[in-house]
């Protein structure tokens, strides 16, 4: 399975890391407000830091594999663009927040900076 994964491209190792990453960081900043609102303000941070501490276990692999290949400013798109596709459906679907038209136009604006980060 490991010599499976590390014949993968390096943008497609990259990408799933920084997905599984961005799960765990849209819960440790947003999470709390449904589920901790309750609690003091030190109780939510506390178990935000433990979220994000995995957030992070993922995020330095998937920059440094990424970064092999991939330049600065392309990972920190890429990480921006799978912020925000992570974003809409947890806002959506787990804060129970309506759709926004702009969404959809920030997302347009982000295949934008894609193509032009991407182009070269």
């Amino acid at each position: 399975m490991i010599n499976y994964i590390s014949n993968l491209p390096v943008i497609v190792r990259s990408s799933f890391l920084l997905i599984c990453s961005n799960m765990f960081l849209t819960f440790a900043w947003y999470g709390h407000l449904k589920n901790l609102s309750d609690k003091k303000w030190y109780i939510a941070a506390i178990v935000s830091w433990g979220i994000a501490l995995f957030e992070y276990l993922l995020q330095v692999p998937a920059n440094r594999i990424g970064y092999t290949e991939l330049s600065l400013s392309q990972l920190k798109i890429l990480q921006e663009v799978i912020t925000l596709s992570i974003f809409v459906p947890f806002a959506m679907v787990y804060m129970r927040q309506p759709f926004k038209m702009d969404y959809l136009w920030a997302g347009l604006c982000l295949i934008g900076v894609v193509y032009f980060i991407f182009r070269s």
